[in-house]
């Protein structure tokens, strides 16, 4: 069942780029987080738009917002994208069980076996502030995000 503004989020555990284990919970009662799901690495319109996440992340460590995103690709495919692009936030595996943190915020494309392109903005509290779910082919645009950090002030 998807997630809507006011639920609790789902705590997960996934591995980033490097291997290190990133949970929900890490930031409980310090930070917000951004969770940016996307359906797969080096495809061009998931990289570009964690090119534009990469040029402002400043703007999101301001407002106190941990940026994290998320797919099905393995930490492998993740760390040599990492590696390339340069993005300076965790790249987080829902490799195995495949799509299962997409699942249980129910953004999991179960015929394509991807996420979906869906960005939750989840308070400190835990809860989720804002939910935005895009079409696979059409990239989401940074004056959004914009407008859910204001809200969270």
């Amino acid at each position: 069942m998807p997630l809507e503004s006011g639920d609790a989020a789902p705590e997960f555990a996934l591995a980033d780029q490097h291997g290190q284990i990133v949970r929900l919970s890490d930031f409980s009662g310090r930070r917000a987080v951004l969770l940016v799901f996307y359906p797969l690495a080096f495809s061009s319109v998931c990289g570009s738009e964690l090119e534009v996440l990469r040029d402002n992340l400043a703007e999101f460590e301001s407002a106190g917002v941990q940026l994290l995103s998320v797919s099905v690709d393995s930490m492998f495919a993740h760390r040599v994208w990492d590696d390339r692009e340069g993005f300076g936030f965790p790249l987080l595996s829902d490799f195995w069980p495949h799509g299962g943190v997409a699942r249980s915020y129910g953004v999991f494309d179960e015929t394509k076996g991807v996420a979906l392109r869906a960005t939750l903005l989840v308070d400190r509290s835990g809860t989720v502030r804002w939910k935005a779910v895009n079409p696979v082919s059409e990239g989401r645009v940074l004056a959004d995000y914009r407008a859910a950090l204001t809200g969270l002030r």
